[in-house]
């Protein structure tokens, strides 16, 4: 009955099959899926030139002499001198080029660390605990997420304004604490790897919250919140426009900001574009690494967020 209803039954031949030997059916589908598999490298190596070429050039760029920078051709090897090119950014101006990245390193590495444990300890509550309006809560806090920073800034500098936090560390580093993307991370993570009967048991040990968040709850959350603290280290450091209109005194700056003013000063000072250029090649250097030395941590974190969500 089920031949009768189905239009092709398994292992039935389809009417442009029929007549084929079984080797050379065999022969047809190892041909299809050899296609297959070529076309999907071809779009993985366009993607890969696409995204890596603009790094080759800013690493061609930062090798290059001031001279061959607008005389030779963008992607050639010419006159390399990369070594003369860090000394030279690092020490112009008393060394503050240094100062910017100290200062994007503190940043970003505080405003991820509390961020995580912020979103951590958030994520986890509302995962576990039962309350009312839980859930409102946490969409009207998720809701975060659609609001740009670029309608956060002024208000943001008007608040730390009246509180006298402006031009200041605390004023960038408190404003980069909070991460509505990173709660909604760590709530997947936490419903996703913390079982419930692990924290009755705790409780019945006498465990409190807090004890059983750092002891258990932590470390089988620990792919999770490096996912969050990796996605925020990211974006604070590559952050523009809260230190622009925070900050006023470059000894603050992170590098984004002092790359962008030397940037403003190349008409007066030309040999500024290759400090910039090298500057900005030295800048992602920190974030490749991270994402090198943690990418086991949170490729396993984003997966088991999707299989939750």
């Amino acid at each position: 009955m089920s031949a009768l209803t189905d239009p092709n039954p398994r292992g039935a031949l389809l009417p442009s099959h029929r007549g084929m030997g079984p080797r050379r059916l065999r022969r047809l589908s190892s041909s299809q899926s050899r296609g297959g598999g070529i076309l999907r490298i071809a779009i993985l190596v366009f993607w890969a030139i696409y995204f890596l070429a603009p790094v080759y050039w800013l690493f061609l760029a930062a090798t290059k002499s001031a001279s061959t920078l607008t005389s030779s051709p963008a992607f050639s090897f010419q006159d390399p001198q990369l070594f003369k090119n860090v000394v030279a950014t690092f020490t112009y101006d008393n060394g503050i080029f240094v100062r910017w990245a100290a200062n994007s390193l503190l940043y970003s590495v505080a405003g991820a660390g509390v961020g995580t444990l912020i979103a951590g300890l958030a994520g986890y509550y509302l995962a576990m605990y039962q309350c009312r309006g839980r859930e409102t809560l946490f969409n009207v806090v998720l809701g975060g997420v659609l609001v740009p920073t670029t309608a956060l800034a002024l208000p943001l500098f008007l608040l730390f304004a009246q509180v006298h936090l402006t031009n200041t560390f605390w004023g960038v580093f408190l404003a980069s604490v909070v991460n509505p993307f990173g709660l909604y991370l760590a709530r997947l993570s936490a419903e996703a790897s913390v079982p419930f009967e692990l924290l009755e048991a705790a409780k019945m040990d006498g465990a409190g919250d807090f004890r059983t968040f750092f002891s258990i709850a932590a470390r089988l959350m620990t792919p999770g919140l490096i996912t969050v603290f990796l996605t925020q280290f990211v974006g604070i450091w590559n952050n523009f426009l809260l230190p622009v209109v925070m900050l006023q005194d470059e000894k603050n700056y992170p590098i984004t900001l002092g790359l962008y003013t030397w940037n403003e000063e190349l008409s007066q000072l030309p040999v500024l574009q290759t400090y910039t250029l090298t500057g900005a090649f030295v800048s992602i250097i920190p974030l490749i690494v991270a994402f090198l030395f943690l990418q086991r941590f949170w490729q396993t974190g984003l997966a088991a967020g999707g299989v939750k969500a």
